[in-house]
């Protein structure tokens, strides 16, 4: 399939138009490059603008993802983009989903002269599957801090849920602001229990 390439997302995916002006989002088979936020992500995408945006390319699918993108092996007028991509160091070989075990080459052509990504200093070098997965991990760690926070707010507030089962004012204005209980605040002045609040 050829197509003109009119958006470039990241280091490994763009969008093209094809002569029948159908939009095909393309993920580049068997690499992985640095994401945005990663160091030299940025830097990654430029350099797949700089070979394809604004081109014609010729798409060899090797089927879909689970984004529904295009799996495919990109050429321009002959060049195999993909594996430009690693030899100038702005890509990784895809471990889990390499076929191409002469791309490992490349990349350890690349990693000896100090291209791209490998020119960084070490602690910045992280496979990106590594980083989205730290990525996730710390998401999770977050989550879960959130509900264990929700889990001892939850087991402090207790069963209490009426004016008459509170035993103090700070106990009715602690129920009304952490535990969100708001029934105890009748006339939505902020003053909960009028009647032991206001004495």
């Amino acid at each position: 399939m050829n197509c003109k390439v009119i958006a470039i997302s990241d280091g490994d995916t763009f969008t093209c138009l094809t002569d029948a002006k159908k939009s095909i989002k393309v993920r580049l088979a068997e690499i992985d490059t640095p994401e945005k936020a990663q160091p030299y992500g940025q830097k990654s995408k430029s350099a797949l603008a700089n070979f394809i945006f604004k081109k014609i390319v010729t798409v060899s699918s090797q089927g879909n993802d689970r984004y529904n993108r295009t799996i495919g092996a990109v050429y321009l007028d002959g060049l195999y983009v993909n594996r430009e991509m690693v030899k100038i160091g702005a890509a990784w070989v895809y471990r889990q989903y390499n076929r191409d075990k002469s791309l490992l080459k490349d990349e350890e052509w690349a990693r000896a002269a100090r291209l791209g990504i490998w020119s960084q200093p070490e602690t910045q070098i992280v496979p990106p599957w590594e980083w989205r997965k730290a990525g996730k991990a710390l998401q999770q760690a977050v989550q879960d801090s959130k509900s264990s926070l929700a889990a001892t707010a939850s087991s402090s507030c207790g069963a209490k849920r009426y004016c008459t089962q509170m035993s103090s004012c700070e106990e009715a204005k602690f129920h009304l602001k952490s535990c969100g209980l708001n029934s105890l605040d009748r006339d939505g002045d902020g003053v909960p229990c009028e009647n032991l609040c206001a004495r």
